[in-house]
């Protein structure tokens, strides 16, 4: 495997040093961790001359957590991405489903599409794939071919780099020991930890607290699900979301996997009616990267999701189905 990245992301670097104009496309709903990837590769290419637009397909405004990322304005809307990008880089996003409307982009491109990912289960739907899925976040394999690339890191790009890593790992409580040593390398260049992490994780407008109480007191637990470990979820709706950014209805995971009765934890986010994200987490038993490819989703093995159309009930009802098949 190490053999493989190192080829691919040599020649991606190739590819991205004759560039001129240059695509990153991050995933929907996006995370620290792939706008932060993206705004990294995109910042070094604009120090170089390039032109680089940056984008997501959904939702239509930038999450305003991540903002403080985007250094040099990268960032642009979904409807600015052309329809055949020069040269496309597509970061932390395990098919073309998570692009979401953007997805048509990668057929559409003149030039090599780049896929950056961690994730097991990312589909090779690109021309070059720098996939590593051991690596605790995609930033860690930008970190790679920033390096390969003979970028110099300073405090702007290794700040999009930490946010994407402390994410991504739970505060580094899911970090082996080369994530941490990069992480010390980060917060050599002057990241400011505290500055960066607060906003992403530990900061919330007063709004937050009546959508969470609300949503907790709805919350359930089945002790038997699960093959008998247990199953905890919670629903947000669309009028328990009014008022909230998208980072609150995100962060209720973080609450709900803390049940100690449930081995696995589960946030309903309704996107429009009736159709549904659901995020799922484990403690360490259950593998729900393989629940939720029964559900046409994909993720990590203690961390993934998938889209479900129905009521609350019924996507509880496939969520436990798909559960007991999955050996634990």
């Amino acid at each position: 495997m190490a053999d493989d990245l190192s080829t691919t992301i040599a020649e991606a670097a190739r590819l991205l040093a004759d560039a001129r104009d240059v695509t990153l496309l991050a995933h929907i709903n996006p995370d620290a961790d792939t706008l932060g990837s993206a705004l990294a590769v995109g910042l070094a290419l604009h120090r170089r001359g390039v032109r680089v637009r940056v984008a997501f397909g959904d939702p239509e405004v930038v999450p305003e957590s991540l903002r403080a990322l985007d250094t040099a304005g990268l960032l642009v809307h979904r409807s600015e991405v052309p329809p055949d990008p020069e040269l496309l880089v597509v970061l932390d996003t395990a098919s073309l489903q998570r692009l979401g409307p953007l997805a048509d982009r990668v057929a559409g491109a003149r030039g090599p599409v780049i896929v950056l990912d961690h994730h097991v289960s990312n589909t090779r739907y690109g021309t070059v794939h720098c996939v590593d899925e051991h690596a605790e976040a995609t930033v860690l394999i930008v970190l790679k071919l920033l390096d390969e690339m003979d970028v110099e890191l300073d405090e702007p790009l290794a700040r999009c780099i930490y946010a994407g890593l402390v994410t991504d790992t739970g505060g580094f409580r899911n970090a082996g020991p080369a994530a941490h040593l990069t992480a010390a390398r980060l917060l050599e260049t002057g990241v400011d930890a505290y500055q960066v992490t607060r906003p992403l994780m530990d900061a919330h407008p007063f709004a937050y607290l009546g959508m969470l109480s609300r949503v907790l007191a709805r919350a359930e637990l089945d002790r038997g699900a699960a093959h008998g470990l247990g199953l905890v979820h919670a629903v947000v709706g669309l009028d328990d979301a009014q008022g909230v950014r998208s980072e609150e209805v995100e962060s209720v995971i973080d609450v709900v996997r803390s049940t100690s009765e449930a081995e696995v934890a589960a946030v309903l986010k309704e996107l429009r009616p009736g159709h549904w994200s659901v995020s799922l987490r484990a403690v360490g038993r259950v593998d729900v990267r393989r629940v939720a490819q029964v559900l046409g989703g994909g993720g990590h093995r203690l961390a993934a999701g998938f889209t479900f159309e129905g009521a609350p009930a019924e996507v509880v009802a496939a969520l436990k189905g798909a559960l007991e098949q999955v050996e634990s």
